[in-house]
């Protein structure tokens, strides 16, 4: 996806929780750096995950492990010949699963991540907070 913003700040809002929180989860226990375990949560849920992040390169790069099982995500940031923009790719891989529940977590994992840049790109262009995460599952349903 597209994100008519700098590399500098597309990478900042998956680093620092107090951006993050306005597109993706509600809370986080610290800054993503390498080798350092932190919490993510989304209070609506009830639910928390682990986050280790494993790689960081400045601007360009992002990798985690997360969840249990553990499974992998790599958060790339490609700047734009503009300058002004970043293109946003996001791998999700080492599942532990196989058949038809390795399927539907494939299917699960490219739905979630849709919706966080989806919401990413609201919040970073237009300041926008959709609440797309929380609404996607909502009480009562």
């Amino acid at each position: 996806m597209l994100i008519r913003k700098p590399a500098s700040q597309v990478f900042e809002a998956f680093i620092d929780p107090e951006i993050t929180k306005h597109f993706w989860f509600t809370k986080g226990s610290g800054r993503l750096e390498v080798g350092k375990k932190i919490t993510w949560e989304w209070e609506m849920y009830g639910f928390s995950t682990p986050v280790v992040a494993t790689e960081i390169i400045q601007d360009k790069k992002i990798s985690i492990e997360w969840g249990e099982p553990a499974t992998k995500v790599d958060f790339n940031f490609e700047p734009m010949h503009d300058g002004a923009s970043t293109f946003v790719t996001i791998a999700n891989y080492g599942f532990k699963r196989t058949g038809d529940e390795l399927v539907q977590a494939i299917k699960d994992s490219t739905g979630g991540f849709t919706t966080v840049v989806d919401g990413l790109k609201a919040w970073l262009e237009h300041g926008i907070e959709l609440n797309l995460v929380g609404d996607k599952f909502p009480r009562g349903k």
